[in-house]
């Protein structure tokens, strides 16, 4: 049951902090002083993300590495780490490629996964070569995996228009138990659609809003960015009129669980959605107004700021509203939008007329 005197935010830090003690308890026991020490500077997502990732590193050591064959994950020592060359490493990344887990479950990963795993692994070694407790550090000498750029997908503009409209008429191809379903989310799901379209909120984001964040008289909301800060982004009239139609429509003549009655979208089950849910709502509408695109509640995000962009021309002003920490991630995800104004520039002036 959520508490009511917590923040969904409050909630998932102590959840995570709950689940990293759990696979803590399955690391090696020196490990809990390097997540000890990285606790300031990140999110309770990062450290169990990365504890996940180590705890695949050692069990890769007592599969693969001859020399830690019989261990048991308990018994690694810090000194443990010096011995592991980088070749070692290398077979690391191959291993990471494609292997079961603890449950045999087939894992594989491709140049990102192996990016984001290869990162947690560099952070883990530099903390005890930094103090000093090893000698060697061969996590530098191995090369990361290279990453190759993939075509932001977005909407167009009037492929925002077909989503829309699909989501308001829906209901004239259904009936029954389908029909009956669409008509108690619609208001809803329309809600969060312009929300995400008209802002370019995460979908975490979205998620952990409460009624009392949104603000009509300025006609802002209040969201939690990653790192726990928060930060008022404004919405237009669209977004309003949906929002509004919502909190006084269905969100108003739903009575919540205990522990949920702040929060803004709700779910058939009268609960606080969850990232999955809004993930496969925003999915399963795209897959019909849209099949020629995967989009993603991510890819919504995309289409605001290119939207943002195209208007403004204004790179920090999205960066900042994005909610982007390095200006570079906003360039290196609207560089292209730079070169088409480049092209239309080679035409704008006229030598001989």
């Amino acid at each position: 049951m959520a508490d009511k005197n917590k923040t969904y935010h409050e909630e998932i830090d102590i959840k995570n902090t709950l689940r990293l003690r759990e696979v803590l308890s399955s690391l090696p026991p020196f490990a809990k002083d390097y997540f000890r020490a990285i606790e300031p500077t990140t999110s309770s997502n990062t450290r169990i993300n990365y504890a996940y990732d180590i705890r695949v590193f050692f069990r890769f050591l007592t599969e693969v590495n001859p020399v830690y064959r019989n261990y048991e994950l308990n018994q690694f020592k810090y000194t443990d780490l010096d011995r592991i060359e980088a070749v070692d490493i290398e077979e690391y990344m191959e291993y990471l490629k494609v292997y079961t887990d603890d449950k045999q479950d087939l894992q594989t990963n491709k140049e990102r996964g192996l990016a984001r795993k290869m990162s947690s692994l560099r952070s883990f070694y530099a903390y005890y070569f930094k103090r000093e407790m090893i000698k060697t550090n061969p996590t530098v000498l191995v090369d990361m995996p290279k990453l190759h750029e993939k075509a932001i997908i977005r909407l167009d503009a009037d492929e925002v228009v077909e989503l829309l409209d699909f989501v308001e008429s829906a209901g004239s191809k259904l009936s029954g138990q389908a029909l009956n379903y669409y008509e108690k989310t619609k208001e809803r799901d329309l809600a969060i659609l312009i929300l995400l379209l008209g802002t370019g909120i995460r979908v975490s984001e979205c998620v952990g809003l409460n009624i009392k964040d949104v603000d009509f008289k300025n006609n802002g909301i209040t969201v939690t960015r990653k790192g726990g800060n928060q930060m008022v982004v404004y919405f237009g009239e669209e977004v309003e009129k949906a929002l509004l139609n919502y909190i006084n429509g269905q969100r108003k003549h739903t009575t919540p669980l205990p522990g949920h009655d702040d929060a803004l979208f709700l779910s058939t089950r009268k609960s606080r959605m969850g990232v999955q849910a809004i993930e496969n709502m925003v999915k399963k509408y795209a897959r019909q107004a849209t099949p020629n695109k995967k989009i993603t509640p991510h890819k919504l995000r995309s289409t605001y700021g290119t939207a943002l962009y195209k208007e403004t021309g204004d790179i920090y002003l999205v960066a900042d509203v994005l909610g982007h920490k390095d200006i570079n991630t906003t360039r290196k995800h609207y560089a292209a939008l730079d070169d088409e104004r480049r092209r239309r520039a080679a035409s704008a002036v006229k030598l001989r007329e």
